[in-house]
């Protein structure tokens, strides 16, 4: 039947060529193959003498004779020497087959093959062949359709037939019924992930009268199945090779040898795989990766959930099974939920998946191993069945514990495990129970083993091994109490480190500032990028913080040194100047307050290292604290920005159509040094400028200075996007391609201001007809503005606002009206009292005025000014405005 062979044929074993002679002896026709072989493309041959091409000079003479013998239909088969593409030579075996042209005149077709690898082929057929007629052990070949391809005389002893007949049937047809999905499960893998699998046990009918022993009708005989991949020259796979020995004819101390070593294996790559990473769910998943089907063919881990969210399980919750416990991964060697070994849904209760929940019953095998810390073995025929604790496990009540059988190889090494009390088949787990935790009906034998770290029971790890598998024995509950004590060690630690991982992470997103801030008069966009790929937060800060007067304070700074030392001084600091900005202060003294504080911080932390009664003062950070600031204060009704440095590298400023600016800033010291004023100067910014306030991390690096950075920054502030979160993106994009090296703080602010229409400024002198005159003028002034919903409310406010400035206050009085995301109500007057709020009794006539004011105002408060007082208080304007 004619079709097409892939990649892997005889071809690809064999260098094999082909070409033609015309009737005049020169060469008509060169194959591809011939040029590969000997090294010459086609239009450097044809029609050339390939005697005189080919032939060393003392040969020609001879390869004439043999050349004129095929044209005249003699044909000649040999050998001859050649030099092949890579110069190496070789021996080549000639066909000299005589052919004719159209006109019946005489040629010649020659074929060429290297006698080398021609020789390396018939060795291998010659050692094949012994394999298949002479091997002791039972061999068979199996294609990718799962079907038999060749078997050895061996093999065809085993199964009791004939080696023809086993040709194209089924591996399924060799297989106890039970054994079918476990084996072509594990044929599928091999093939797949090209993974040997070893000594795999399998049960096989055996034909009456047939083996090594005779066996009598009806028996199946266990066999350790070796599995590897076969592939062809050119990689591709091409089925699968099986080894099989017969199991109960191998000596007992051949296999008490052979289980020790895999037990021994097993512990090696549980050392090398278990615990690669601090993450839970990996941790879990590297357990069963070892465990299956290794160790057993199902396997699954469950964690306490309070665990896993850095809480702790209570004694109360472990004794009535309240507790709930995660299931953090699921593995099985017989394929998806659904296949036989595995809890299915029309069996019952749906089986938890992995990340699922589920409490396990006190009464259960499962909770009273939660409870006591001590694995239970449970073997049972079906799950439907009664469920038996194994007879090796249990003890009546008035008798001691025997200990299990100990390994010779392990004795002494692995934890001590008591066995579980003897319990009534209801009392170990039911069937729905079973079901429930994905012990499903093919399932014959389980291993319930906690997790126990450092005294503290952790979870479940559950093994289990379905019917064709052997059953787990005494060595093996030792060896799985092995697995997962060295698994809790790990899950513990990676449990430890995630509970201080999300604490770390908790403080330092605390440190950050709120989210995206809308202050009047100001755009607003920001970036922040820790130096520190392990931290989310490092010594650098920005912070925007809206003033009364609808002012905004305008924050970036950056203290010395990285990681969370940095991150801490910065949240202590940043506290600092919210508070110190809240009272309304002069930028200046914001600064020589913060420069106060900063040297505090330092005397606090040598006063803390000294009384730690350690003599090296290791314990502490470091003893002296410094940071630079910039602290802006804008007012959008003058735009006006009132600007002071503390050591920190000065604002960018860009206008339309102008070159970016570095402003003009004294400079400052930085804090925690002292010893010098801080100085602010006053700018005007125009409408629609960008103002870049910034950290050296931006713009300073090991591969070039620090000019050479602002010059960068300059250049690509030079043509601003109209998006300032493009802008920030732009600019983080361009210069932060050596970030690492330290924390980067970026704000960009698009300068708005509150146009006249926005204001209403009066003076009123201090007369009782200023109060009417108050009310009259915030009255029209709402109504202006289309506030009438606020008006009875304001005029109430403003009234006792003046009032209480005629009465407590000295000189003029001012008021003004300042309209835009809320409105807000500005009082001057000359005295430097500050007005306090204090509760009036029943019988008092006045001292109402600023409860009024509390309860009425979204917010309010005073500041001092150059002369004298400000109160203020601020409405929220009507839906919709």
């Amino acid at each position: 039947m004619w079709g097409h062979s892939g990649p892997g044929t005889l071809y690809d074993h064999v260098r094999m060529a082909s070409f033609a002679l015309d009737t005049d002896g020169r060469i008509e026709h060169w194959s591809d193959r011939a040029a590969e072989l000997f090294g010459a493309k086609a239009e450097e041959v044809l029609g050339r003498d390939p005697v005189a091409t080919f032939v060393p000079a003392e040969l020609r003479q001879r390869a004439r004779e043999r050349v004129a013998e095929a044209r005249a239909g003699a044909g000649w088969i040999g050998t001859a020497p050649y030099r092949d593409a890579s110069g190496a030579e070789g021996v080549a075996e000639l066909y000299l087959m005589p052919a004719q042209n159209a006109a019946g005149d005489g040629s010649a077709v020659c074929v060429a093959l290297d006698v080398t690898t021609l020789r390396r082929v018939e060795t291998d057929l010659v050692a094949t062949n012994a394999l298949f007629g002479q091997a002791p052990i039972g061999f068979a070949i199996i294609d990718p359709q799962l079907r038999l391809v060749r078997v050895n005389e061996r093999f065809a002893e085993i199964t009791g037939v004939p080696a023809a007949a086993h040709v194209g049937r089924a591996v399924r047809d060799l297989l106890a019924p039970f054994e079918v999905d476990r084996v072509e499960v594990a044929l599928r893998q091999v093939a797949k992930s090209g993974t040997p699998v070893l000594d795999m046990p399998v049960s096989m009918p055996v034909a009456p009268g047939t083996g090594r022993a005779a066996a009598p009708a009806g028996i199946t005989r266990r066999y350790a199945v070796s599995l590897y991949r076969l592939d062809a020259a050119s990689d591709r796979p091409i089925g699968v090779a099986a080894l099989i020995n017969d199991l109960p004819g191998r000596q007992p101390a051949e296999r008490e040898a052979d289980s020790a070593r895999r037990n021994l294996a097993l512990l090696n790559e549980a050392g090398r795989h278990i615990g690669s990473t601090l993450d839970l769910e990996t941790t879990a998943r590297e357990l069963l990766d070892v465990a299956v089907p290794q160790f057993c063919d199902i396997a699954a881990v469950d964690l306490y959930e309070a665990l896993l969210v850095g809480g702790e399980v209570t004694e109360a919750e472990r004794a009535d099974g309240s507790a709930t416990l995660r299931r953090m991964a699921e593995a099985s060697a017989l394929g998806p939920i659904g296949h036989p070994g595995v809890a299915r849904d029309d069996d019952g209760p749906r089986s938890v998946e992995a990340g699922g929940t589920l409490c396990y019953p006190p009464g259960s095998a499962f909770g009273r191993a939660l409870r006591t810390g001590r694995a239970t073995r449970l073997s049972f025929d079906h799950p439907s069945a009664a469920v038996r604790p194994s007879p090796d496990l249990g003890y009546a009540p008035d008798q001691p514990p025997a200990a299990p059988a100990a390994d010779p190889l392990l004795a002494g090494r692995l934890p001590a495990t008591t066995p579980a009390q003897a319990t009534t088949p209801a009392q170990a787990a039911s069937p729905e129970l079973l079901r429930r935790v994905g012990v499903g009906p093919g399932v014959h034998s389980t291993l319930v083993v906690p997790l126990v770290a450092r005294e503290t029971v952790l979870g479940l790890a559950l093994f289990s091994r379905v019917r064709g598998s052997e059953p787990f024995d005494a060595r093996d509950r030792a060896m799985g109490a092995e697995l997962a004590s060295r698994a809790a060690v790990c899950i513990d630690n990676a449990r430890l480190y995630r509970r201080e991982h999300e604490r770390a992470l908790i403080l330092q997103r605390s440190l950050l500032p709120p989210g995206d801030a809308e202050p009047s008069g100001l755009d607003i966009a920001c970036r922040y990028l820790p130096g520190s790929a392990s931290s989310e937060v490092g010594g650098d800060w920005f912070d925007v913080i809206p003033l009364p007067g609808h002012r905004t304070a305008l924050v970036v700074g950056d203290v010395v040194g990285r990681g969370l030392q940095a991150a801490v001084t910065m949240g202590q600091l940043r506290t600092a100047v919210r508070t110190l900005a809240m009272l309304d202060m002069e930028p200046a003294e914001v600064l020589g307050a913060l420069d106060e504080i900063t040297r505090g911080l330092s005397g606090a932390d040598r006063t803390a290292t000294a009384g730690s009664g350690d003599p090296t003062g290791e314990i502490g950070w470091s003893e002296k604290y410094f940071a630079t600031c910039v602290y802006a204060v804008y007012d959008p009704v003058t735009r006006q920005a009132t600007i002071a440095n503390a050591g920190h590298l000065p604002p960018v400023l860009v206008q339309e159509g102008e070159p970016p600016l570095m402003l003009d800033i004294p400079e400052g010291l930085p804090l925690g040094v002292g010893g010098e004023p801080f100085e602010e100067v006053v700018v005007e910014l125009p409408h629609g400028a960008l103002l870049g306030m910034y950290t050296d991390g931006l713009v300073e690096s090991r591969e070039h200075s620090l000019e050479d950075g602002l010059d960068a920054l300059r250049r690509v502030l030079a043509d601003p996007a109209p998006s300032l979160e493009d802008v920030c993106d732009h600019v983080v994009g361009r210069l932060a391609g050596h970030h690492g090296e330290d924390d980067i703080a970026l704000l960009m602010a698009r300068v708005k201001s509150i146009g006249a229409d926005g204001v209403g400024d009066w003076t009123l002198p201090p007369e009782l007809t200023s109060v009417a005159r108050a009310r009259e003028l915030t009255r029209d002034r709402l109504r202006e503005w289309g506030l009438e919903d606020l008006v009875d409310t304001a005029e109430l406010l403003v009234s006792e606002v003046v009032t209480n400035a005629l009465r407590h206050g000295d000189g003029s009085i001012r008021l003004r009206l300042l309209l835009d995301r809320t409105l807000v109500c500005e009082v001057w007057d000359g005295a430097l009292a500050q007005p306090r709020q204090r509760r009036a009794r029943d019988t008092d006539e006045g001292g109402r005025g600023l409860q009024l004011v509390s309860m009425l105002a979204e917010r309010w408060g005073s500041r001092r000014t150059p002369k004298g007082k400000t109160v203020w208080f601020e409405l929220v304007l009507p839906v919709g405005r």
